[in-house]
């Protein structure tokens, strides 16, 4: 099966300009891999759906909700989407599906319906409207389930090889995305359909790829290491799949965002459950287990990365280019309770994780360079942040440049809020690390 004639891809495809024939093709889908007559079926205009789909439908008597993941050359990749069991077994909080189908090109996930909100609609409220009482709720579930997570990482950190690490399904959401599906040649895939040979429409300025990869970068009069090109091609090196045994393994969910996340209050307290593993794994490398969450429960917000309209009526952003250096100018800044969640994951995720490694000797010298090679992926691989090219529009398109240097590449002089998180995170000051 190609990509051409994968269903879930026309599903998907579909959606955007012609709901009923989307939700027929479903229908049938569903009948064929489930023997369930869906009716009633609604597509979700979801913002968080960046590179999936999900909706609800009802069913002998039942109501559902479905999701699928679906990436481009999925059908070539190796590896298996869709294993909840891994994370049960490990004793995470996971929803489990009634229904699954991994085919390629037919990877679907059905679950009960619940009425219970994701975390990422709950933080959003939260951005736009503060509360300090459910700011409180909010941050006790993530430290509650960070302890879990960090149990998790401990309990099952172990040695790996280069192939065990290789066979991951994790990498479609980092390396994969920088190559061809077909000829693993780079750059490919995402990275050259969404930057290279492409314009970069920014409030002030106008650049063609050659010359907006290669920039100086200054983002408010803090200047930085690499330039954007610079740290797709440092990606590209160090996070090669084979790479990234080095700091052995663990089970992990791997792309633990918000709205993969149910918010459920009960008692006056609130926990949070996972859903929607499309890249758990056992053997998923330490140093990416955790970085989807910190971005995309972090520093993509407020606003910019899923809803760039709205960032665009409450931040500014102004570029200029001189004489090789581009110059950015946000006031963007992350919102208090997206401050709190990172510090909750500095504290009871990522120091006793790395203090670990580093007590066995499995922390890369590197450990830094790769943490924010991998951050630098997550918003620039994970749609096209482009003005034009996607929801994406000039102002937008500035914050997202900002934050993804800024968590890729380190200032040359003085501290941000990525320099300081690593600062916080490690183990001893950068001295205990292995050779």
């Amino acid at each position: 099966m190609t990509e051409t004639n994968s269903r879930t891809a026309d599903i998907r495809r579909m959606a955007r300009t012609d709901e009923p024939a989307a939700t027929a093709l479903l229908a049938c889908l569903l009948l064929d891999l489930f023997s369930l007559k869906a009716e009633s079926i609604r597509i979700n205009r979801d913002q968080y759906s960046l590179n999936s789909l999900n909706g609800f439908f009802d069913a002998d008597g039942q109501s559902f909700f479905f999701k699928f993941h679906q990436e481009e050359g999925e059908e070539a990749m190796s590896g298996e989407y869709y294993r909840a069991d891994i994370l049960a077994r490990a004793g995470l909080p996971v929803d489990q599906p009634l229904y699954m189908s991994v085919l390629p090109g037919e990877q679907i996930l059905i679950y009960r319906r619940r009425s219970d909100p994701r975390f990422s609609d709950v933080l959003r409220a939260l951005d736009l409207q503060p509360d300090p009482a459910a700011e409180s709720k909010a941050v006790a579930a993530e430290t509650a389930l960070s302890a879990r997570v960090l149990s998790v990482y401990l309990e099952s950190l172990h040695e790996v090889t280069p192939q065990e690490v290789a066979a991951e399904p994790i990498h479609r959401l980092f390396h994969d995305r920088l190559t061809d599906p077909q000829s693993g040649a780079i750059p490919g895939g995402r990275y050259k359909s969404f930057y290279v040979d492409q314009q970069f429409v920014l409030p002030g300025v106008d650049l063609d790829w050659e010359t907006f990869s290669r920039a100086r970068i200054v983002i408010n009069d803090r200047r930085y290491r690499h330039s954007f090109g610079e740290l797709f091609e440092l990606a590209s090196i160090r996070l090669r799949p084979d790479r990234l045994a080095d700091a052995g393994g663990v089970v992990a969910h791997g792309d633990a965002h918000n709205a993969n996340v149910w918010y459920r209050e009960t008692d006056g307290r609130a926990q949070l459950s996972y859903f929607d593993p499309a890249f758990a794994g056992q053997n998923v490398p330490t140093l990416l287990a955790e970085v989807k969450t910190t971005f995309h429960n972090v520093f993509a917000h407020p606003l910019w990365l899923y809803d760039p309209a709205d960032a665009e009526k409450r931040f500014s952003g102004l570029a200029r280019y001189e004489a090789g250096t581009l110059f950015l100018e946000t006031n963007w800044d992350l919102s208090v309770v997206r401050a709190k969640l990172l510090d909750v994951k500095a504290d009871n995720v990522w120091r006793p994780l790395l203090s670990a490694l580093d007590a066995r000797g499995m922390l890369p010298k590197d450990w830094r360079h790769v943490i924010r090679l991998a951050l630098f992926l997550c918003p620039t691989l994970v749609m096209n942040i482009r003005a034009g090219a996607s929801t994406h529009n000039p102002t937008s398109s500035l914050i997202a440049i900002a934050s993804a240097v800024m968590v890729g590449s380190e200032p040359e002089t003085g501290d941000d809020r990525m320099s300081l998180f690593l600062e916080r995170v490690d183990p001893d000051l950068g001295l205990g690390s292995k050779s």
